[in-house]
């Protein structure tokens, strides 16, 4: 543990004009805060935040930083408030401090709720300041460090989990690469000790018996650099632990087919000689295609740079090598913490793209679970990159499609991305986006996100705009459904109905306000006869005697309304506009329509029948088939051309039963209206490849 005065010492050789009283009172301060309290090591808990203030000095943090580090568990772990921090060192730390400082009131969360709340109080406050994610990953390294000590086997590994998913990748994604592999090697010797154990075993079995071939490989690389007149400096070692095992489970090999274990770093003093470098090592070892990478004509949005190359050494040896600056290195290892000298008084800008992206993730979240599954997506690493037709960069996760480009250029443009265009080839919009593609999303004013999009977008920030949109749309619709509905249920009241008595309604049934009751007549949440008491007590004291249920008078248009919003068209009779259809109420889950003759209606009775209608020009629905087929050579695309000619889109096709010389299939079509369906189903009949066509 750093004793007062050499922490001091080590804020005051890179920053002569700290306040070396601040920094003395804030330590003295931690220590009488936390008194007795010890860790699960043993050590006194004051040596936690002082061991994690020494790593903000070796970073070369402003005092400020310093000093957070110092405080930052006063506030959750004793009687400190944020109030008395404010008063002693000032608003500036105060700030820091409650950023780091976890939500106390946690008891009556579950264990996601509980971290998708930190999570978001966490971004939020990263958002004004990137230091509180400096402190934060510095201390939850060194958690990682003594995690051993913590008894509980679950406990461990729930912590190791949340630095595998959480902390780790953050740490990437602002550069700070030491801080991520050591996050990464101590969470997975919890998470994995069996693998941890054999590859460490493995590792250090090569390390005893291969002489010296690191080194020997290193110097080679070196000299050969040298006689090419570049200066450099080389270093060899193993590969991370974690970051075999994550390659063995990808590729699905053993250890030992994993043959660039062994990986090199050229440190050159500018720019065109890692250049002129990386030319020597091409030309001196084959070069395996498809492995280079150049990160400092691109960077990673963290700024990382470097180049990146796979050789065949000898005896068909593989070997990574990554050439880069002595500056770059040093970025690259510690991120943006490297950049930040602060003078007095200055503040980091922390308002960096991917961190945005993140905020609008933590407004968009519904829940706990959307917020923590948005957000994992939101830091992970293996990016590509991708442009706009004017050049403009952006990267995303591997997997990313057009959806995830236009979210990644601006919300509105995602919202309203009806097409694409790859490489100037129109594709759909599911196509998976590949390194340097040119993508120019196609928009209309009046689209807007699909439900469906969620089945293939893979970044945090378009699933959750997705979701938010769908759920605005369905919140809207089931409004909208719902108003129908209790405007039927009006017109069956003995009196006209005014607004005073439905602001009564509202108080009487328990809800907040207007929408929130259309929203529960729709959700069948509550019965019509409720609904009637509340407008006009007593309207329905004898609603239980035969004969006595108030008929509807008007059938309710569903036009215009989203299936699967306002209402759901079941799955057992699959009406289509033309039918006659009547709508089946499902406590808490709405209106289900049905068509007439469904046997399905036997099962409700007659009360939680709705008579509906589907509007003039309503917006088709999906038909089902049964088709028998004759077992022949080309009955398939006879049939599919006959859908074709009658503009029939097929969603799904299945063969449910093979019979000899026939084949049963179930088709789903996309139709306009029953006509449409009954000429299908006519040119169906009439074709000679086709045994038997019914709708079902």
């Amino acid at each position: 543990m750093l004793r007062q005065y050499e922490l001091v010492e080590r804020v005051k050789e890179y920053a002569p004009d700290a306040d070396e009283a601040l920094l003395n009172r804030a330590y003295v301060y931690t220590v009488q805060k936390h008194g007795t309290q010890k860790r699960a090591s043993g050590d006194p808990y004051f040596s936690h935040p002082i061991e994690v203030a020494g790593l903000m000095t070796a970073l070369k943090l402003d005092q400020e930083t310093i000093i957070t580090a110092l405080l930052h568990d006063t506030v959750e772990d004793t009687l400190t408030t944020t109030e008395e921090i404010e008063k002693l060192f000032g608003p500036d730390i105060a700030r820091l401090v409650d950023g780091v400082t976890k939500l106390s009131k946690i008891e009556a969360m579950t264990e996601s709720e509980r971290a998708a709340e930190n999570l978001r109080k966490f971004f939020l406050a990263m958002s004004e300041d990137l230091r509180v994610l400096l402190v934060k990953l510095a201390d939850r390294l060194h958690n990682m460090r003594t995690l051993h000590f913590i008894k509980s086997e679950e406990k461990r590994r729930r912590i190791a989990k949340e630095t595998m998913d959480i902390y780790a990748p953050l740490a990437e994604r602002v550069g700070m690469y030491e801080y991520m592999r050591e996050m990464q090697l101590l969470a997975f010797e919890q998470l994995e000790p069996e693998a941890y154990a054999t590859i460490t075993g493995r590792l250090d079995q090569i390390r005893s018996t291969d002489g010296g071939q690191v080194d020997a490989i290193a110097l080679a690389i070196k000299q050969a650099l040298s006689e090419a007149g570049v200066r450099v400096e080389v270093s060899g070692r193993e590969k991370h632990p974690y970051s075999i095992w994550k390659k063995m489970a990808e590729r699905h090999v053993s250890f030992e087919q994993i043959t660039d274990i062994m990986a090199f770093r050229v440190l050159a003093d500018t720019v065109e000689d890692c250049y002129r470098a990386l030319g020597v090592l091409h030309t001196t070892w084959q070069m395996i295609p498809g492995r280079f990478k150049d990160y400092i004509s691109t960077p990673k949005s963290n700024g990382y740079r470097s180049l990146h190359t796979s050789l065949i050494y000898e005896n068909s040896m593989r070997m990574e090598v990554q050439v880069r600056t002595h500056e770059m290195h040093r970025t690259n290892e510690f991120g943006l913490a490297a950049h930040w000298a602060y003078k007095q008084g200055d503040r980091p800008d922390g308002q960096v793209g991917w961190l945005r992206d993140l905020i609008e993730i933590v407004d968009a979240s519904h829940d706990a679970e959307e917020l923590l599954e948005h957000t994992r997506l939101a830091i992970y690493q293996d990016r590509i990159f991708a442009f706009t037709p004017k050049g403009t960069l952006f990267q995303l996760p591997k997997g990313a499609t057009p959806v995830d480009f236009a979210f990644a250029v601006h919300t509105d443009l995602g919202a309203k991305a009806v097409g694409a265009k790859i490489n100037g080839r129109h594709m759909p919009l599911r196509t998976q986006l590949n390194n340097g593609d040119v993508v120019e999303i196609i928009k209309s004013e009046g689209a807007g996100p699909e439900l469906s999009w969620l089945g293939f977008v893979v970044t945090g920030k378009a699933r959750a705009a997705i979701r938010r949109a769908v759920r605005q749309k369905e919140r809207a619709e089931i409004a909208v459904f719902g108003r129908t509905l209790f405007e039927e249920i009006c017109d069956r009241l003995p009196t006209k109905i005014g607004k005073k008595a439905v602001r009564e309604a509202v108080k009487r049934l328990g809800f907040d306000d207007e929408d929130e009751l259309m929203a529960a007549i729709a959700a069948a949440k509550i019965t019509d006869v409720e609904v009637m008491e509340a407008l006009v007590p007593g309207s329905a004291r004898n609603i239980a005697e035969p004969g006595a249920w108030p008929r509807q008078e008007r059938a309710v248009s569903i036009k215009g309304l989203t299936t699967g919003a306002g209402f759901r068209l079941a799955q057992c009779c699959h009406p289509v506009p033309g039918d006659r259809i009547v709508g089946l109420k499902k406590p808490g889950q709405g209106v289900e329509v049905h068509a007439i003759d469904c046997l399905e209606l036997a099962n409700g009775v007659d009360a939680n029948w709705i008579d509906l209608s589907w509007g003039e020009r309503s917006n088709g629905a999906i038909g089902r088939l049964r088709l028998v087929l004759y077992n022949r050579t080309g009955t398939l695309a006879e049939v599919t051309g006959i859908f074709a000619k009658n503009h029939a889109n097929v969603t799904n096709l299945q063969m449910v039963q093979r019979d000899g010389p026939f084949g049963t299939y179930e088709v789903d079509l996309e139709v306009e209206d029953l006509a449409h369906l009954t000429r299908i189903v006519s040119a169906l009949r009439a074709s000679d490849a086709v045994a038997e066509a019914a709708r079902i």
